[in-house]
């Protein structure tokens, strides 16, 4: 039977702006009726996947997800002594295993009279005649990927000779980073090496209703003395609002440990670096405006085979505001006995812990978190 993880949080946030949608605003949705703040699932990978707890925990066992690939084999060619033109068809074949590139951009920029007037200097053209070197969507290279590129690349400048179709099967399936394991990999031209995301992350919603403020400000030239105008030099307007979220992640280990060559101990690295970024690592959003970095108050870990679910229907009655995080303690604890009674236990066993009440803590959390 397959395993599960499942984690489930609530951390508060002061006054943020934490993930902004189109117009600049906190992003939102409507939830039992009444407007939430949300952060979305892809802001919250991104901020763990990029974070140094991540990095010194994983090191070497992390990919890099860019279009640009194409850039550094070309400019590691050219430092090798290849013409420019071998170096870009060859940049090209090492590129395309991950997919298309984008070679008709500069053709397209051309006849455009405005990315004529942007591309006039120097600088800009040289950067537009990289940007045909790109591929067309983000890939995700895995280190052994990266590892298979650079010998690549060297045996290129040393032999002067084009890679062969030998040398490009430069995809593996098997790997050993870890964000790729847990987050997955679209490849859309070479779907063999597709791997399924083992780790599924819900938008963290706020618990209770919220409206987003508006925040007025000046900033004050240093060098004004106000002897002919004592006004303010820049004036502006930025969004905001403070919430309490709930959080919910969802591990397949079954296929964690799959999508990490059945490495055991990666694998218990990769899972104990998932619960400590959950719970320390906040999104970058405004962070120089707000400095609204948060610890979690409340973590649970369940663990078995039974069919995974979220407990977010606990908040679908907007929690009220005299004590938001005692009673979203207790109306999460509350929802999940209600539907233990009526399902059955959904979960063979679980811990906590809750920094309201000084219970439990981290580390233990990860113990039994990462234990087989």
């Amino acid at each position: 039977m397959t395993q599960f993880i499942q984690i489930h949080f609530l951390t508060s946030y002061p006054p943020s702006n934490l993930n902004r949608d189109d117009l600049g605003r906190p992003k939102t949705a409507l939830m039992g009726g009444v407007n939430r703040l949300r952060i979305s699932s892809q802001s919250l990978k991104r901020a763990w996947r990029k974070s140094e707890l991540f990095e010194s925990a994983l090191g070497n066992h992390m990919g890099i997800r860019t279009k640009r690939m194409g850039r550094k084999i070309y400019s590691d060619l050219i430092a090798g002594g290849i013409t420019n033109e071998q170096a870009r068809n060859w940049t090209r074949l090492m590129s395309e295993p991950f997919g298309k590139v984008e070679v008709l951009k500069a053709k397209k920029a051309a006849t455009d009279k405005d990315s004529v007037k942007k591309i006039a200097t120097p600088e800009n053209i040289e950067e537009e005649k990289l940007s045909t070197l790109d591929i067309a969507q983000l890939a995700h290279f895995s280190p052994e990927e990266q590892q298979a590129i650079n010998f690549l690349v060297k045996k290129c400048i040393a032999e002067k000779i084009e890679p062969t179709l030998h040398d490009l099967k430069l995809l593996r399936k098997d790997n050993s980073a870890a964000d790729i394991a847990c987050f997955g990999r679209m490849l859309a031209d070479n779907t063999g090496y597709n791997i399924e995301a083992a780790v599924q992350v819900a938008h963290a919603i706020s618990t209770h209703a919220v409206d987003i403020e508006d925040d007025y400000f000046t900033a004050v030239d240093d060098l004004n003395d106000g002897s002919e105008n004592s006004g303010s030099a820049h004036l502006g307007e930025t969004e905001f609002a403070s919430g309490l979220f709930y959080g919910y992640v969802c591990i397949n280990r079954d296929l964690l440990k799959k999508n990490l060559g059945e490495n055991e101990l990666l694998t218990q690295k990769t899972i104990a670096a998932l619960i400590e970024a959950s719970a320390k690592i906040s999104p970058t959003g405004k962070q120089n405006s707000f400095a609204s970095r948060a610890y979690t108050s409340y973590m649970l870990v369940e663990k078995g085979s039974q069919q995974p679910r979220s407990i977010s229907v606990a908040f679908l009655k907007p929690v009220k505001e005299n004590d938001l995080l005692k009673n979203s303690i207790e109306a999460l604890e509350k929802h999940r006995e209600n539907i233990d009674k009526v399902y059955g236990m959904c979960a063979d066993k679980f811990t906590k812990l809750n920094a309201v009440e000084g219970e439990g803590s981290l580390s233990s959390l990860i113990d039994f978190a990462k234990a087989e």
